[in-house]
């Protein structure tokens, strides 16, 4: 079931990524509380085939998580794509995966 759902998702993504192509956003959102500011700087697009999502957030205390995220789809049903993450600690995870359909 888990690769079903994965591929599906996958392939909707190759399809946004061929109507997308070059396109790039950014956003950037802040949210003030008792115990201070926090805040979110997220950019991505999509070019070549590949799209691609970078997002650093950052706590009221100043510690900052970084998350870059890249997918690769190519023609005849292969995707391939990775997720980085870094923690406030500069302890850092990466991920990789990839589905043939």
């Amino acid at each position: 079931m888990m690769k079903t759902i994965t591929a599906a998702v996958l392939a909707g993504t190759f399809a946004m990524t061929a109507t997308a192509e070059a396109n790039a956003w950014s956003r950037d959102r802040s949210v003030s509380g008792a115990n201070g500011t926090a805040s979110m700087h997220a950019s991505g697009g999509c070019s070549g085939g590949t799209c691609s999502r970078n997002v650093t957030r950052t706590g009221p205390n100043g510690n900052s998580y970084f998350r870059s995220r890249a997918l690769t789809c190519q023609e005849g049903g292969s995707c391939s794509g990775s997720a980085t993450t870094t923690g406030p600690n500069g302890n850092t995870v990466t991920r990789q995966g990839s589905v043939n359909w």
